[in-house]
């Protein structure tokens, strides 16, 4: 009886978090902000990383709420570890925008999450990975472009162009001038100004 008890609580306790985080979306899109936020603190303070990621967005953006980052990465963060993979992203770059203390560990953290969040199939964590890796420091241009290609096959017309950029510079490939201008030709197609005035030259 005790088991089943508390099986009920869980289920109860579950069934409310997405009542109200559904509550805070139907609110969000009524303009009325300060409901929503209410909504969905009340559903990510019992845990559901759906409400979670939805705080963080009200504390990135101020709706509802001051604009707060601090307590945005807070919320992305809980959702972030509850495998949430647009949380995964968002406090990724945090970590990667903001000055840390322990340069090494966050950069190594919001890698991590950022893998996580592009193998989750996160368009903007692939992009931004395949640029980070091309990029980079350290630069690791086959694994860069293997997320290159990845955001341009979600349609990611950005990433199209610095598919193209890798195949004409022979970044992680062998250099083809042919392939890049494809690359470059499907891009701008998709009304990319960097890649129109690529084919230009």
């Amino acid at each position: 009886l005790e088991e089943a008890a508390f099986q009920l609580q869980q289920i109860f306790r579950i069934d409310i978090s997405i009542a109200l985080n559904i509550l805070g979306i139907e609110s969000m899109r009524a303009g009325h902000y300060r409901v929503a936020y209410t909504c969905f603190k009340l559903a990510a303070d019992r845990g559901y990383s759906k409400a979670q990621f939805n705080v963080g967005l009200c504390y990135e953006h101020g709706r509802g709420t001051e604009k707060d980052l601090e307590k945005a990465a807070f919320y992305y963060y809980h959702a972030a570890s509850s495998c949430h993979p647009m949380a995964q992203y968002r406090y990724a770059r945090y970590l990667l925008c903001h000055k840390p203390e322990n340069e090494w560990d966050r950069h190594q953290k919001a890698v991590t999450f950022l893998e996580q969040a592009a193998m989750a199939g996160i368009t903007e964590a692939q992009a931004y990975l395949g640029v980070f890796y091309v990029r980079g420091l350290q630069p690791k241009e086959e694994r860069g472009l293997k997320y290159l290609l990845l955001a341009a096959k979600n349609g990611d017309a950005q990433s199209r162009y610095h598919v193209g950029v890798c195949y004409e510079k022979g970044l992680g490939v062998q250099q083809n001038l042919a392939e890049a201008m494809k690359h470059y030709r499907q891009s701008a197609a998709a009304g990319n100004r960097n890649a129109r005035e690529r084919l230009r030259v």
